[in-house]
């Protein structure tokens, strides 16, 4: 593994400079994902105090335990989400060219904080399978790839969790989420989803995986579905969080 890991960082090193990705100045290599350290300084990372239940981060001193209002509005069907770094920024950047640029040299920093944040869990907490969100296949024939999918196989290699690819389907082509409101987001995907090739999860506790969490409306809509095939549980992880 770690000489196809060598090999591949010489490939990259042979195709792209030594140089940041997102600063274009300073020196990044292929193992740091082409981010120098004052950009991965500017990341800020989603930490307490934030809501219990979907992850919003908070400002301030807040020692209780406790849940966003938007939570209490919300019929939830995962019972946590959590994201490593703030939709902001250098995040908002990292993401944008990963999803649109297909900009792959940034995994192996995508990998290195997942697993800081997610083996962790995995270790105190039963968990069966890792899924991602689905693309539409006409999104995924115009993009490639799905950017959850192979986040999720980022956190399978760090956990030793099984991707399950076939447990969703979108089957609804919806208008982008961007500009929508909470419930016009909601609305947009709740028949979106469906379980694939009427695949059964009973009991099984599930993490299900995509790149960024605003609202909730995307995941929730999933973590529905699973739930209907069977999932005992269902946690959340992104890589960004819209703050």
């Amino acid at each position: 593994m770690n000489r196809l890991r060598l090999l591949k960082e010489g490939l990259l090193g042979l195709v792209f400079p030594e140089v940041c990705q997102i600063c274009k100045e300073a020196h990044a290599t292929p193992g740091e994902g082409y981010l120098c350290a004052g950009c991965r300084g500017a990341l800020r990372p989603v930490e307490r105090p934030f809501c219990e239940r979907c992850g919003l981060p908070f400002h301030g001193d807040v020692t209780v335990v406790f849940q966003c209002p938007n939570c209490h509005e919300m019929e939830l069907n995962f019972e946590s989400a959590r994201s490593v770094f703030a939709a902001q920024g250098v995040g908002r950047e990292l993401i944008h060219k990963y999803k649109y640029n297909r900009a792959f040299w940034f995994e192996p920093l995508f990998a290195e904080l997942l697993r800081a944040r997610v083996v962790p869990v995995t270790r105190t907490e039963r968990w069966d399978c890792v899924v991602p969100v689905p693309l539409h296949p006409a999104k995924l024939r115009e993009r490639e790839f799905n950017q959850a999918e192979r986040l999720a196989r980022l956190v399978s290699q760090s956990t030793g969790l099984p991707v399950r690819g076939d447990l969703l389907r979108r089957v609804a082509h919806t208008d982008t989420q961007t500009k929508l409101t909470r419930a016009e987001r909601a609305a947009n995907v709740r028949a979106a989803f469906t379980g694939a090739g009427g695949s059964r999860i009973p009991s099984k506790r599930v993490i299900l995986v995509d790149d960024v969490f605003t609202t909730g409306a995307t995941t929730n809509a999933c973590a529905g579905v699973l739930r209907e095939s069977g999932a005992a549980a269902v946690c959340v992880w992104t890589l960004a969080r819209g703050v």
